[in-house]
C-alpha cells in the first residue's frame, strides 16, 4: 500500500494502477512461459486503463456553476453564506467529486459529491460559510471536478468555472456622539429662518434644490412657475461633510507601519498597519455621519476622488455620496483602497526640511507659485491648489475631516489653510516617531484645525472623543480667525 500511495493520483485510480501492474506481470509471464493467451491478457490489462485515460481527457463532462453570496458584500469578521448550484450540461454518468477552491485565509476548501442526494431537476445545491478578518477582494472558486471513467480506472481533474469575486469591506466602529455636527437637530438638518411678514406664496417659496424633501414642495407656486418650488419658511439645508483620505505610500510606510502586500497570505493590497487603522477610521466616521443624514464628499490628498485607484469602487470617479446607497458605495470603495505614489522619499528633503521651506517661501515671493521644493510641480505635491479649489467650492457647508499619515513641516503648512473651508476642521495625524510631531500639530492647531496624533494602537473611540476635549468652540474660533485673514504660521 505504501507503493500505491506514492503513485500519481491524477492519472489512474488504485484500480487502474492495479490493472497496469497485472498487465505488466502477465506480459512478463507470457514472455518467460511463451504463452500466447497470457500475452493477449496482458495487452488487454494494459490497454484498458490507457483507453480509459484517453476517454476522460477527450470526453470530459461539462457543467454549469451558479454562485451567490449572501450578503453580496461582507464586513470583516462577519459571515457570508455561499450558495452553489451545479448542473451537468452534457450527458455522462457516474459520480463526481468536486471541490471549491478558496484563498488560504478561508481555511480548508469544501468538497462535495455530485450529484447530491437532494438534487432536483438535474441541479445539485450546496451551501457553506466564509469569514475574513481582513478587507479586500478575494476570488472564490473555481470549482474543480474530479471524475473518472465508468470503470473507475482513470481520473481527470479540471476547473469547471472561473470563480467569483467576494468583496470584504472594513467594519465600522461605533463612535460616540460629539460636537462635530455643530448646531444641528437630531436628524442632522438645520432649519432656515422664517421670513418676517410674508405677503404671498412667491415670497415664501424658492426653487427646489437637491436634497430638499418632497413634502416641502409648494404645489401652487410650482404650477405658477413651471418648476418645483419649496416653502422657504420650512426649507432645510442638508448637512455636508468632507473627508480627506491620505493614501500616500510615503506617509504610511515609515516606522512601525510596515508595508505588506502580495506576500501577506493571499492579499495583494499594498497597505500597512497604520493605513489599515486609517481605513477603519474612514469607514467608522462616514457611517457615523451618514446615520445623521450627512451627505459626504471624499477626496485624497491631491484633490482627486478618494476611490480613483480602488479596484473595488463601484464608481471610481465619484466623490460625493448620500444616503444608504452612498454609504454602501463608500464601504465597497474602501474594501480595496491601497497605498499609492512614490515608494521612496528623498533623504535630503527630510534632512533639510527647514531649508526647503525657506526656499519654497522664497520661490513664492518671486512669483514661482507653481514650483515646489527641488523643482517639483505643485500638482504633484499633496494638499495642493487643486484640493483647495475643491474645498473652496463647498466652503463652510459643514465639517472638514482629514485622515493623514506622517506629515513633514512642509506638508503640514500646505494642509493648514484648508481649515478655513470647513465649518469645523478635524484632523487625525498618524505618527510613528516623535519627529516633528508637536510642530506639525501646532501648525495645524494654530490654523484652526482640531488635531490629534494617533498610532495604529490608538483606540478609535478615544481619538474621536478627543475632539470634544477642551471644547469645539476653541477650534471653531481659530478657524474663524483664519477666515478673517490670520496668517498660517511659517
Amino acid at each position: 500500500m505504501a507503493l500505491m500511495d506514492r503513485l500519481p493520483k491524477h492519472l489512474f485510480t488504485n484500480r487502474g494502477w492495479g490493472l497496469l501492474a497485472a498487465g505488466a506481470l502477465a506480459l512478463g509471464c507470457a514472455y518467460v512461459m511463451g504463452r500466447r493467451d497470457l500475452l493477449t491478457l496482458s495487452v488487454l490489462l494494459i490497454v484498458l486503463p490507457l483507453v480509459a485515460l484517453a476517454g476522460v481527457r477527450v470526453l470530459k463532462p461539462k457543467f454549469q456553476v451558479y454562485r451567490e453570496f449572501n450578503p453580496s458584500t461582507v464586513e470583516t469578521s462577519s459571515t457570508t453564506t455561499v450558495r452553489l448550484a451545479v448542473a451537468r450540461s452534457s450527458y455522462s454518468t457516474g459520480h463526481v467529486i468536486m471541490e471549491e477552491q478558496l484563498p488560504p485565509r478561508f481555511g480548508e476548501p469544501p468538497a462535495f459529491r455530485f450529484p447530491a442526494r437532494s438534487a432536483s431537476g438535474g441541479t445539485s445545491r450546496y451551501e457553506y460559510h466564509l469569514r475574513s478578518g481582513k478587507r479586500g477582494q478575494f476570488r472564490i472558486g473555481p470549482v474543480t471536478a474530479e471524475f473518472s471513467d465508468p470503470f473507475g480506472l482513470s481520473l481527470r481533474r479540471h476547473a469547471i468555472d472561473d470563480g467569483d469575486i467576494l468583496t470584504v469591506t472594513p467594519a465600522a466602529v461605533e463612535l460616540p456622539v460629539t460636537g462635530l455636527a455643530g448646531a444641528r437637530g437630531n436628524d442632522g438638518v438645520t432649519a432656515t429662518r422664517i421670513r418676517a411678514n410674508p405677503s404671498d406664496d412667491d415670497i415664501m417659496t424658492r426653487e427646489y434644490r437637491h436634497g430638499d424633501p418632497m413634502r416641502r414642495v409648494h404645489w401652487a407656486a410650482t404650477a405658477r412657475h413651471g418648476q418645483l418650488m419649496v416653502r422657504q419658511e420650512e426649507s432645510v439645508t442638508t448637512p455636508e461633510a468632507t473627508l480627506i483620505l491620505d493614501q500616500r505610500f510615503t506617509a504610511f510606510a515609515a516606522g512601525t507601519g510596515s508595508v505588506f502586500g502580495s506576500h501577506d497570505e493571499d492579499s495583494d493590497l499594498v497597505t500597512s498597519t497604520n493605513f489599515e487603522w486609517v481605513v477603519t477610521a474612514a469607514m467608522s466616521i462616514t457611517a457615523h455621519l451618514a446615520e445623521r443624514n450627512y451627505s459626504l464628499r471624499l477626496l485624497d490628498s491631491f484633490g482627486s476622488p478618494a476611490f480613483l485607484r480602488s479596484r473595488s469602487a463601484p464608481d471610481p470617479d465619484a466623490e460625493e455620496f448620500a444616503g444608504t446607497g452612498g454609504l454602501q458605495a463608500i464601504a465597497e470603495g474602501l474594501a480595496a483602497v491601497e497605498l499609492s505614489g512614490p515608494r521612496h522619499v528623498r533623504v535630503e528633503h527630510h534632512r533639510t526640511d527647514h531649508n526647503a521651506e525657506l526656499k519654497h517661501t522664497a520661490e513664492h515671493r518671486h512669483g514661482a507659485e507653481h514650483i515646489g521644493p527641488a523643482g517639483t510641480e505643485s500638482a504633484d505635491l499633496p494638499f495642493n491648489d487643486r484640493l483647495m479649489d475643491k474645498l473652496s467650492a463647498h466652503r463652510l457647508r459643514g465639517p472638514l475631516l482629514a485622515l493623514v499619515g506622517n506629515l513633514s513641516l512642509t506638508e503640514a503648512r500646505s494642509l493648514a489653510p484648508a481649515a478655513g473651508y470647513g465649518a469645523n476642521a478635524f484632523a487625525l495625524v498618524m505618527t510613528d516617531t516623535s519627529r516633528n510631531n508637536e510642530e506639525v500639530l501646532e501648525i495645524l492647531r494654530l490654523a484652526g484645525w482640531r488635531a490629534a496624533a494617533v498610532t495604529s494602537k490608538t483606540q478609535l473611540t478615544a481619538a474621536w472623543s478627543s475632539f470634544d476635549e477642551g471644547g469645539i468652540v476653541a477650534a471653531a474660533d481659530a478657524a474663524m480667525d483664519v477666515r478673517r485673514g490670520a496668517a498660517v504660521p511659517r
